[in-house]
């Protein structure tokens, strides 16, 4: 009989997964919406921005850069480099994420001769964010499932069940009714075909 996976990493690969179809779509629905000669909806575009900012960068990484790497450190010194490249990407994410929304907001109010800087900074900032979450996922998640004891998982299961991500909500658990209209508006954004689906491949 298997291990049950522990709960960290199903929420871990939950939240990547989200956030990795995100930032995919985003970019699909920016193209089929300049093809249709329709506006851009800033208000959908403010509310991911406000997302990404809201929960992978100041509480998923926060969780993994104070939790899961200092226990994966002391357990596997070969992986400091890895870990250090991590923890830099941590660093420089709520700066780039607010860039990001920076130069949304000028595409808003300067009009379309903005657009362009704000499409290229949201390639650079998804491919960056994409290329992390899969060396998390093959290079971070396999070492701590191999090395990690019960009690450490325990940790991790504590500290990553505490919160609920809105486009990852765990079976039986209601999203926060606070964020249930940001998850609305997002999902609403992106009807098919630009739904969900496995993100990370």
């Amino acid at each position: 009989m298997s291990t049950p996976m522990p709960l960290a990493v199903r929420v871990i690969r939950a939240e990547h997964d989200a956030l990795a179809a995100m930032l995919r779509t985003v970019p699909l629905l920016l193209d089929a919406q300049r093809r249709a000669a329709t506006p851009p909806d800033f208000g959908a575009l403010r509310a991911m921005l406000f997302y990404v900012d809201e929960f992978p960068e100041r509480l998923h990484h926060k969780k993994e850069s104070e939790l899961l790497f200092p226990k994966l450190r002391a357990l596997a010194p070969a992986l400091r480099e890895t870990l250090d490249d991590l923890e830099v990407d941590h660093a420089q994410g709520e700066r780039a994420i607010r860039e990001l929304q920076h130069s949304l907001l000028a595409w808003e109010q300067m009009g379309e001769a903005r657009r362009e800087k704000f499409e290229q900074q949201l390639k650079v900032y998804s491919a960056r964010y994409l290329r992390h979450m899969k060396r998390e996922e093959t290079e971070i998640l396999p070492r701590a499932a191999a090395l990690f004891s019960a009690e450490d998982w325990a940790d991790l299961d504590a500290a990553f069940g505490s919160h609920q991500d809105p486009l990852a909500p765990r079976a039986g658990q209601p999203v926060d009714e606070a964020y249930a209209p940001l998850r609305q508006r997002i999902l609403a954004a992106l009807p098919a075909p630009f739904g969900w689906g496995p993100a990370l491949a």
